[in-house]
Parts: C-alpha cells; structure tokens; sequence
C-alpha cells in the first residue's frame, strides 16, 4: 500500500501554492487570507499562499474583485451563467453535451493553473460542478453520516434542510478532497457540532415553509460562522503542512496513520 501526501513540503521545497475559485460573498476565501497572515506571524511562516482568485461571476455578484484589490492578488472571471447561456444549455445538467460544455469552461482556469504553478485549488463557496482536479472543497453538512445503503446522506445544495427536517440534533460541516462525484470525494475533516435550536416542534415546523425556511438559513447562517470558517483554513493549512495522505483507492490518513472519517473537531 502506498500512502502519498496530497501536498509533500520537504519534497517540493517550498510553501504550497493555492489558488482560491469562488463564486459569491468571498467569505471563505477571506478566512483563508486572514489565517495566512495569522501563520506569516508564527515561527517559520504559513506553509501556503494564495496565488490567485478566480470567479465563475463578472457580473457584479462576487466580491472577488475588491478582495483581490485590498491584497493584490491576482484576480480572473469567467461568468459561466453568461458562457452557458449564449451555447443554449443549463450549467446543471449534466448530459455529454452539458460535460462537454464544463470541460470547455474549465480549460481556461486549467491553463492558470498550470501558468501560476498552482498545487491546490481551494473551492471557497464555487458552487459550480467542475472537472479540475486537486481541490478541497468545505460542504455544509457532516459528510460522515451515511443511509442504510452506505451512502452519504446530507450532500448536494439542501444538506441543512434536509439534516433538520430528518431530525438531526446537531449540524456539522466537512471538507473533502474532490472527485467526480457530488460530494464523494475522501473527507478530509469534520467540524465541531452546531445544535439544532427550533422555534416550535419539527412536524408542525415542516408544515409551515417560511418557518421552516428561515429556521434553515439561520442554522446555515450560524453553521458557515462555526463550521466552514473553521475547519476550511485548518484544512488547506494541514495539507501544506504534508499531514493529509491518500492511498490507491482514496482513503484517507492524517499524520501516517487511517482517518476514514477524517479529522474531527469534538467539542
């Protein structure tokens, strides 16, 4: 069995180079400035550094823009609602046609990769689908709970909503290392347990939909605040440091040793 670190520091001999892609508000990809700046004031630096910013916006509706003017980074869009739109497809199907049309929308973020030297991508709220490889991506929902059919149960757009409605107690985030699928990918951490607060109890909750709404934006509110904020920057910065590794079929160790469900933050 061979362990491979996803990043390798003493092998590359430099600090890991992220490129951050995003899509909305900027959030996650102002955590992982500001614990970049927070690691450059300890001993021996950050061990990573975001290269570049890319958005899937140019529309006005991502704040990529003004991050990169307040830290100089560079910055890149590509609006895809506008790229699909003028090829007559949805950017959420799927279909040969619909791959063949992803696959064409990320050659150009692929040729920034490869010209900025790039060792990670970090999805910092990039919602879209996409067929790059090496990236980490923070999902709102704790990928380690599984259906009696062994597959995750809380993936996709609605895992808050469909994490209460199922009469979970508590919510967590997870990060993952990124495969083909929808949330599939080897899960790299968990985060520590939001509880689940409901105004009223859950049947009469769920037959009330603006209720139930505005009980699961708040929970997703307060989840990206002590979920994806934490545990996104933890991550990038723990593979920079060499600790996460994959073997052959995806499983995943931290620090040489098994972590089939990741690390996790207990509280």
């Amino acid at each position: 069995m061979t362990i491979t670190p996803i990043f390798d520091p003493r092998a590359r001999g430099r600090v890991m180079r992220v490129a951050a892609f995003m899509s909305g508000s900027g959030t996650n990809v102002i955590r992982l400035l500001e614990r970049e700046k927070e690691l450059e004031r300890e001993p021996g630096g950050s061990p990573f550094k975001i290269i570049l910013i890319f958005s899937d916006r140019s529309d006005g509706g991502s704040a990529g823009e003004r991050i990169a003017l307040d830290t100089g980074i560079p910055y890149f869009s590509y609006d895809i609602r506008k790229f699909y739109s003028l090829k007559g497809l949805k950017r959420t199907h799927l279909t040969p046609e619909g791959m063949a049309a992803r696959k064409e929308f990320d050659s150009a973020a692929s040729r920034l990769i490869k010209a900025f030297d790039i060792d990670i991508i970090a999805l910092a709220g990039y919602m879209s689908y996409l067929t790059l490889n090496r990236c980490v991506n923070v999902h709102p929902g704790d990928l380690s709970i599984l259906t009696p059919h062994g597959k995750r149960r809380y993936v996709g757009d609605h895992a808050v909503a469909d994490a209460i409605a199922s009469g979970e107690t508590s919510l967590r985030s997870s990060t993952i290392w990124t495969d083909a699928g929808v949330d599939t990918g080897p899960l790299l951490m968990v985060s520590s347990s939001l509880r689940v607060e409901l105004p009223f109890p859950l049947p009469d909750l769920l037959k009330d939909k603006l209720a139930f709404d505005k009980v699961v934006d708040e929970h997703q509110r307060r989840l990206k605040e002590t979920g994806d904020w934490k545990i996104f920057p933890l991550t990038v910065q723990m593979i920079a440091q060499g600790r996460f590794a994959l073997d052959e079929n995806n499983n995943v160790y931290l620090d040489g040793h098994p972590a089939p469900k990741g690390y996790r933050l207990e509280k």
